[in-house]
């Protein structure tokens, strides 16, 4: 069997990338390990109830009419209609840290400079300046990795500042320790503050299916519970790719959305893949609540990323799950949806996968009901107490993400060691998704669309 193009993943990405392709009448091919699409923002059924693993909230939100916006230019190329996506804005969030230290901010950009104003007026000038930087800095280009903390400190030099300004980018796409790319830092300050949260009508379920169908309205194929097991060489060429089946297929490129070390996985030389290793993994706790805690609660911003230790640092915990930072999401809460019932709450922390993956089953388990109340005796510091609320409730840790993603201990956000262009050491190879450095919903497609633009269509 041949193929012009196989998309190994049915993330995001990899639906975006077999989108723009089939556009032009090929052939292309998604293969999905899982019975469903979605990869990191997908769903599962509980009791009936249907539990998102993504899409809690949106970046880079931006109004239909402004073309040159991400999430337009993004539409555009899938030939899809912003009229297929209700969206609904958030409310507004707000950075919390120790001595009820805070900052709010929307989708209005001027409530975060007001609010910068307010609490940091020394350095508000400093921080004009940095946004004129970071509105004129094309981070998209190639360039020697710059540190996002040395640069914030020649800026604004204010150590507060500079922690509550990355947490929550740091915590909504970084994959390395302690710092982040400027590059990367750019993104994420224009994808989260000046472009802002957003959420589509419906389920990510609903939003899966309106890609997928697409999709296949286009002539695509995509085949579920399909697992590759390896690719067939010839020097730097791709020749084919072999299914755990036993089947082969013979192709012209493969695009991989699997992250670069199982990519590496593929090829045989999963023995260069530690560098590109990612470390940081979360836990989730997901709440169905009932509906009087809506009006018990302090919920009336959309996320909250709170930050209670004195030194604040983004990297893996020591313990199992670092309770003391976290964030703290309203699914629900988003300008206007209808108030949802049950009353949805979800709370991410930092998590240490060797200790989860080490875990005998009865641990395991002990470990989530242990780190699970700890983490709702501190949240309930900050919203309020909603234990005796709880209608259902839900986790999963790094092991999980690592089962039903792929993603190499883990590690949300792939390797800290990004892959741009998306080439590979292999001539017709390429990697998009996480590890080629686009981040969030949006950058997730954008980054499948960017490869197919870049890489493929350029052959045809």
């Amino acid at each position: 069997m041949s193929h012009t193009l196989v998309i190994i993943g049915a993330g995001l990405s990899g639906l975006a990338a077999g989108i723009r392709y089939a556009r032009f009448g090929h052939k292309v091919i998604i293969l999905e390990k899982h019975s469903i699409a979605g990869g990191l923002n997908s769903y599962y059924y509980r009791q009936g109830m249907l539990l998102e693993t993504g899409l809690h909230a949106m970046t880079n939100y931006a109004a239909p009419e402004d073309k040159a916006a991400p999430l337009n230019r993004l539409f555009r190329q899938l030939k899809l209609s912003r009229r297929q996506l209700a969206t609904h804005e958030q409310f507004s969030s707000k950075i919390l840290f120790p001595g009820n230290t805070s900052l709010l901010f929307s989708n209005d950009f001027t409530l975060l400079q007001e609010e910068v104003a307010r609490l940091f007026p020394r350095v508000i000038d400093r921080f004009n300046h940095l946004v004129s930087v970071v509105d004129d800095y094309d981070p998209f280009t190639p360039k020697p990795r710059i540190s996002t903390r040395q640069k914030l400190d020649e800026f604004l030099g204010d150590r507060l500042l500079i922690d509550m300004l990355l947490w929550p980018l740091m915590v909504y796409g970084n994959s390395e320790e302690h710092d982040m790319d400027f590059s990367q830092f750019v993104i994420m300050f224009r994808s989260i503050f000046q472009e802002g949260m957003f959420r589509p009508a419906g389920t990510v379920k609903d939003f899966l299916n309106v890609l997928i169908d697409h999709y296949k309205a286009l002539g695509g194929e995509i085949r579920f519970k399909t697992a590759v097991e390896s690719l067939k060489l010839v020097g730097t060429k791709v020749l084919g790719v072999y299914l755990e089946s036993g089947e082969f297929m013979q192709v012209d490129d493969v695009i991989s959305t699997a992250g670069y070390p199982a990519t590496l996985g593929f090829t045989g030389d999963s023995a260069l893949a530690a560098p590109y290793e990612g470390q940081m993994s979360f836990t989730e706790m997901v709440y169905f609540l009932t509906p009087e805690a809506r009006h018990s609660l302090q919920c009336d911003q959309t996320i909250i990323f709170y930050n209670l230790a004195e030194q604040f640092d983004y990297c893996r915990p020591l313990q199992a799950v670092n309770v003391d930072c976290g964030v703290i999401c309203f699914p629900g809460n988003f300008k206007g949806l209808p108030p949802d019932d049950p009353f949805q709450l979800r709370v991410t922390h930092p998590a240490n996968y060797s200790i989860w993956q080490q875990a005998d089953a009865p641990q395991y388990k002990w470990m989530k009901e242990e780190w699970g109340a700890r983490s709702r005796r501190i949240t309930g510091e900050i919203i309020g107490n909603y234990e005796q609320n709880i209608v259902y409730q839900d986790s999963f840790t790094p092991v999980t993400i690592e089962k039903f993603t792929g993603k190499a201990q883990g590690a949300v956000y792939g390797s800290p060691v990004k892959l741009k262009d998306g080439r590979t050491a292999y001539d017709n190879l390429y990697v998009a998704g996480t590890d080629q450095g686009y981040l969030g919903i949006v950058g997730a497609m954008l980054s499948g669309v960017t490869m197919i633009n870049h890489h493929i269509l350029d052959k045809i």
